[in-house]
């Protein structure tokens, strides 16, 4: 994994430069999260593409100010993206960084190969409960999500590196991405969505239920839809091996397309 700061944004890539003749999944975070979320994808990966996983403004090695609403970070990607010239680019994103992927998906602004929605929604309303517990209590809240946000079956070792990097997340900043998911909603606008879509729910994840996939399946024309089990809303972490197998069976049916 190589580590670069450019343009303002933090990054680990799996190569560098990029190898042009490969598309490029470009990883983004949930809320209040930072690139180590994709540790399990950005080296396993770099066998079939590209693969950049970012912070987004305001969250670890990224500088700047978070954003307030899901439109202003997909400015801030597309900019980035548009910046470093990436090859045939696929952003791949969970919770926020779903609906970022949506929202570039939605206004067609770069040329994306395709997309990649994990653990998201069209619509991503939050429980004010939680926005509470982050403004209060915001070691209960990083408790909450290791718990909250998981399967049981899950192995809590393993989910040091994302709650170590929430736990460095300004508190503000992590409610403003809680409160811009808040704000999100394009299920009126899926139609819009002309690329390939690969959409990964997980049997347990009690953030963003399946019902919030199914939608994305039924109104995103030719998408394409894997269920994970043994996993909850962290997938990336919980269940590397089967996404990882997802994403490279998704990037090989793009295969004459990118």
């Amino acid at each position: 994994m190589i580590f670069k700061d450019m343009h303002g944004f933090g990054f680990s890539a799996g190569r560098w430069p990029f190898d042009p003749e490969r598309p490029t999944l470009i990883f983004i975070h949930g809320s209040g999260g930072d690139h180590t979320l994709w540790q399990g994808q950005v080296d396993a990966l770099i066998g079939v593409a590209n693969t950049l996983a970012l912070d987004l403004p305001g969250h670890g090695a990224s500088r700047g100010p978070g954003c307030h609403h899901v439109p202003e970070y997909a400015a801030a990607v597309a900019g980035l993206l548009e910046r470093l010239d990436i090859p045939r680019p696929i952003p791949c994103g969970l919770s926020i960084g779903g609906a970022i992927v949506l929202q570039l998906l939605i206004e067609r602004s770069l040329p994306l190969a395709g997309g990649v929605l994990i653990a998201t929604g069209a619509r991503l309303r939050v429980l004010p409960g939680i926005i509470e517990m982050i403004a209060t209590n915001y070691d209960g809240f990083i408790d909450m999500l290791g718990r909250f946000g998981t399967c049981e079956k899950t192995d809590p070792a393993c989910l040091a590196p994302i709650l170590q990097a929430t736990a460095a997340c300004p508190p503000a900043v992590t409610a403003a991405d809680f409160k811009a998911c808040d704000q999100f909603d394009v299920m009126d606008r899926l139609d819009r969505i002309d690329q390939p879509v690969l959409i990964v729910s997980a049997e347990d994840d009690r953030l963003t239920p399946p019902k919030y996939s199914d939608y994305l399946e039924k109104h995103i024309r030719g998408s394409r839809r894997v269920h994970i089990q043994d996993a909850g809303h962290l997938v990336p972490i919980e269940k590397p091996a089967a996404l990882n197998q997802a994403l490279t069976a998704f990037i090989a049916s793009l295969s004459g397309r990118v």
